[in-house]
């Protein structure tokens, strides 16, 4: 495992993980340090914490609990990457309910997918937001995607447990082409009804769920890094019309795609309120 500070203060810390286990090494225990939330930037790997197995590909969010002990495991693919949050009890406790964070993981959310992407970039310098600043709206934002959610325990086999990540990870891969729901059962060697029903119960989302969120991802990185005009980016990440790809990302991050790169390039200097809006859950 190869750990890198990024930044640190008394309230917040950001960390960058990168692993390169895989299916021949042995798991071991680890406790949670603080409360944290970390953004599955790359890969793929399981997590047992409080009885309950967790799946988490990219774009998924492994959330921490103090003192609580978890196990990851690679079964299926070598090493992810992974951008965490580490928050002090008193940041939590303005946020919200501190029990909240006993959810273990979340699926990948529209949601807190852009603004993973909007970390990711600024880690990277390419955004003027800073990390804190992301770190703040990541952990508000998520209070408000679980509260209300309900646990549901994962009680598919090693092998399905296997096909979905692969798939997703397929998914992810060719995000940026169309891919309907008979291509990815294809790809997972399973009919399209059994592949809807193991990829949603493995991973939280549905196949197309996944798709979609994939090219927001891609498309909320882009939109921090560099300045291809918008039109570009809709269509280079796999959104065959603008107004869709407009609406779809409104929906998710809350504000407009112009707004959205307006603010993340200009840092503390732009408008913070448009990252705070509450933004359409789906």
């Amino acid at each position: 495992m190869i750990r890198r500070t990024l930044f640190e203060a008394n309230r917040i810390s950001v960390t960058e993980f990168r692993c390169t286990a895989g299916p021949d090494d042995k798991p071991f225990a680890e406790a949670f340090p603080a409360y944290s939330i970390s953004y599955v930037r790359k890969g793929s790997f399981g997590c047992h914490c409080r009885g309950r197995l967790h799946e988490l590909v990219t774009g998924s969010m492994l959330i921490g609990f103090p003192g609580d002990e978890y196990v990851c495991t690679h079964d299926h693919v070598v090493g992810d990457e992974c951008l965490s949050f580490f928050l002090a009890p008193e940041l939590v406790d303005a946020i919200g309910d501190a029990r909240l964070w006993r959810a273990g993981s979340l699926p990948p959310l529209p949601e807190l997918m852009v603004l993973g992407e909007l970390a990711q970039s600024s880690a990277d310098g390419s955004s003027d937001v800073g990390l804190d600043e992301v770190g703040h709206l990541l952990a508000a934002r998520f209070v408000e995607a679980v509260s209300g959610r309900k646990d549901r325990p994962l009680t598919a086999n090693l092998r399905d447990r296997r096909r979905a990540v692969e798939s997703a990870l397929w998914i992810d891969a060719n995000s940026a082409r169309p891919i309907a729901l008979d291509d990815a059962a294809e790809q997972a060697g399973i009919s399209p009804f059994h592949f809807l029903r193991l990829f949603s119960e493995v991973l939280g989302v549905t196949p197309h769920q996944y798709l979609v969120r994939s090219r927001l991802r891609h498309a909320a990185r882009r939109l921090a890094d560099d300045d291809s005009p918008i039109t570009d980016i809709a269509y280079d990440v796999g959104f065959g019309d603008l107004s869709n790809f407009v609406r779809t990302f409104r929906r998710a991050a809350g504000t407009s795609p112009t707004k959205f790169r307006q603010a993340a390039k200009q840092g503390s200097r732009g408008d913070r309120k448009i990252f705070q809006d509450r933004p359409a859950l789906n």
